[in-house]
C-alpha cells in the first residue's frame, strides 16, 4: 500500500484531484488492522518522555550519544528502502529522527513505514547530528501512541483558511508555529502580570460570574434563568462592585483576571466575551493608578518583548518615556479646535456637535457630547502612551467628581497606538452621591437606553458601612495581547473566539 504522502503528490503531480475519503478509508483500515492483532494505539496510557525538542537542540554539545525519549505529532515522513527519515513536532518544535530497518527491527520498521503524517508517536535512541548538520534522534524504538483519522493540510501551505484557523484551533497550533507563539506569549504576559502585582502586595481573588445586578460598565448584558433557584440573572459585565465590596470588607490590595460578557457587536478589538483585569487599592487615587498603569507596561514590555519600545504593525511605541497625561477637554481642543470651557448650555453642546457632523441621541446631555467629539477627533491621535483625564460626570457614574469642578471627574483612560488600554478611577465612595449616580442611571434604563446601570442595594450598603478612599483599574487583557503581539485583530489572540455556528 503506498505511503499516503506519496500518493498525495502522486496525484497532485499527475493533476488528478485527491480522493480524500479513500485516503481517510485506508487510515481508519490501518487503525482496525492495529487493533486486530492487539496493538490498539488508543489503549496506550502513557509514555516516558525524558526531552523534548529545544532541550536537546539547545543543549546538544552536552547531550551527544545520549538516550532520550521524545513525543510528539509526526509532520514528515521520508521512506528511502531500508533506513527512513521523520520530523516529529512536540511543545517546543520539532526534531528529526533516523529510523532504519537494523535498529528497529524488520517487523517495527514495517509498522513504522506505514504509519501517517498527523501520527502521534513516541521516539527513544541517542541524539547525534547528520553528515548535513542536523541534531536528530538516531532511533531505536517507534511507538505509535495515537492514530490520526484526519488528513492535515499540505505543511508547505500551511493553514491559510481564517475562518478555519478560528474554528479549528486544535489544527491552526499544529500547522502555524506563530499562532503557537502568540498564546505561549499570551501565558507569559498573564503571568508576568501576576508577578508583578503579587510583588506590589496584591492579593488575587475570584467573584461571581452570574449575578442579579450587572453593574460596573457601560455595556448590555446577557441574561439567562437559574432554573433551581427560578430567578432570572445576568452574565458579568464587569468585576468592579464585588471587588469593591472586598476593599470594604478591608483586602486593602485585590484584584481579578476573569473573563466578562457583554451582549455587542463582534469586530477586530471586540468580542462579546473577553479577558478582563480588575485592580482595587484603598488609600490611593486615580494618580495612584497611573503611576501603576506606567510601572506595569514599562515591566510587561521589558519582560514580553525585551525592550520598552515596542512596535505594532511598523509603528513604534516607547514605554521608556513618561507617559503624556492630558484632560478630555484639552484633547478636544487639541485636536477638534473646540474650547469645551466655553460650552455652557447643551444647546450650545448639540450645535457644535451638528457644525463638526458629530452624531448624538436624544438623551444625551452636555458631557456625553464631549466624550463623542473625543472618540471622534482625539483618540486616533494618541499613540504613544497617553493618560487622557478628568472625564465628564455623566459618562462615570462610580467616580468621585473632582472637588474643583464637580462637572468632571477623577478618571481616566489610557491610550496606546490609538487604544483604549485601560479605565481607572478615583473610586466613589459616597453612598449618597452613589445613590443619586444610580437613579440617574435608572431613568437612563427607564428611557431605553440597554447599557445603563441600575441600583445595587447590597453594594450601596457596603459603601454605608464605609469604603476608604480607593483607586480603582481596568484594562482588556486581550487588547493588549494584541498589541504585545503585533497581532490583526481580536480572534488572534483568543483560542476560542466567538463565531457563528455555521448551521
Amino acid at each position: 500500500m503506498a505511503d499516503e504522502k506519496n500518493q498525495n503528490k502522486q496525484n497532485q503531480k499527475g493533476g488528478q484531484p485527491v480522493d480524500v475519503k479513500q485516503l481517510l478509508k485506508v487510515r481508519r483500515e490501518k487503525l482496525a488492522e492495529l487493533q486486530e492483532r492487539g496493538d490498539d494505539p488508543f489503549k496506550v496510557t502513557s509514555y516516558d518522555v525524558t526531552h523534548h525538542s529545544m532541550d536537546i537542540k539547545d543543549n546538544y554539545d552536552e547531550m551527544e550519544g545520549q538516550e532520550v525519549s521524545v513525543a510528539g505529532r509526526m509532520m514528515l515522513k521520508r521512506v528511502m528502502g531500508k533506513a527512513s527519515f521523520c520530523n516529529v513536532q512536540d511543545r517546543e518544535g520539532n526534531i528529526q529522527a533516523y529510523v532504519a530497518r537494523d535498529d528497529l527491527g524488520e517487523d517495527a520498521y514495517k509498522d513504522f513505514k506505514r504509519m501517517d503524517i498527523g501520527d502521534i508517536v513516541g521516539i527513544k535512541g541517542k541524539v547525534f547530528k547528520t553528515k548535513t548538520g542536523e541534531i536528530s534522534i538516531h532511533a531505536t524504538e517507534v511507538k505509535l501512541l495515537t492514530k490520526s483519522l484526519q488528513i492535515l493540510p499540505e505543511k508547505h501551505h500551511g493553514l491559510t483558511n481564517t475562518d478555519l484557523r478560528y474554528r479549528q484551533r486544535y489544527l491552526d497550533l499544529i500547522m502555524n508555529e506563530d499562532t503557537k507563539n502568540t498564546f505561549i506569549a499570551r501565558s507569559k504576559i498573564i503571568s508576568e502580570i501576576r508577578k508583578f502585582l503579587d510583588a506590589q502586595g496584591f492579593m488575587e481573588v475570584e467573584t461571581p460570574m452570574l449575578v442579579h445586578n450587572a453593574g460596573g460598565a457601560a455595556a448590555r448584558p446577557f441574561e439567562t434563568h437559574y432554573n433551581s433557584l427560578d430567578e432570572d440573572v445576568k452574565l458579568r459585565i464587569s468585576l468592579e462592585l464585588y471587588l469593591k465590596r472586598l476593599i470594604v470588607g478591608g483586602l486593602e490590595k485585590v484584584y481579578e483576571i476573569g473573563r466578562v460578557f457583554r451582549n455587542e457587536g463582534l469586530d477586530t478589538r471586540h468580542n462579546p466575551e473577553f479577558t478582563l483585569m480588575e485592580l482595587y487599592q484603598a488609600y490611593t487615587d486615580y494618580n495612584g493608578m497611573m503611576d501603576l498603569t506606567e510601572a506595569l507596561f514599562k515591566h510587561l514590555a521589558e519582560a514580553v518583548c525585551g525592550s520598552t519600545k515596542i512596535s505594532y504593525k511598523g509603528v513604534e511605541m516607547d514605554l521608556g518615556k513618561p507617559f503624556e497625561r492630558i484632560t478630555m477637554v484639552d484633547a478636544v481642543k487639541k485636536y477638534a479646535n473646540v474650547d469645551w470651557n466655553e460650552v455652557e448650555t447643551l444647546e450650545q453642546a448639540q450645535a457644535l456637535a451638528k457644525e463638526h457632523h458629530v452624531e448624538f441621541e436624544k438623551h444625551h446631555k452636555k458631557g456625553d457630547i464631549l466624550s463623542l467629539f473625543f472618540e471622534e477627533f482625539a483618540e486616533e491621535h494618541l499613540i504613544q502612551p497617553t493618560f487622557v483625564m478628568d472625564h465628564p460626570i455623566e459618562i462615570s457614574p462610580l467616580t468621585k467628581k473632582k472637588p474643583d469642578n464637580p462637572e468632571y471627574v477623577e478618571r481616566f483612560e489610557f491610550f496606546l497606538n490609538g487604544w483604549e488600554m485601560a479605565n481607572a478611577y478615583s473610586e466613589l465612595n459616597d453612598p449618597i452621591d452613589q445613590r443619586e449616580r444610580f437613579a440617574a442611571q435608572e431613568e437612563l434604563l427607564a428611557a431605553g437606553d440597554e447599557e445603563a446601570n441600575s441600583t445595587d442595594e447590597d453594594f450601596l450598603n457596603a459603601l454605608e458601612i464605609g469604603m476608604p478612599p480607593t483607586g480603582g483599574i481596568g484594562y482588556g487583557i486581550d487588547r493588549l495581547v494584541m498589541l504585545f503581539t503585533d497581532s490583526e485583530a481580536i480572534r488572534d489572540v483568543l483560542l476560542f473566539p466567538t463565531l457563528k455556528k455555521l448551521d
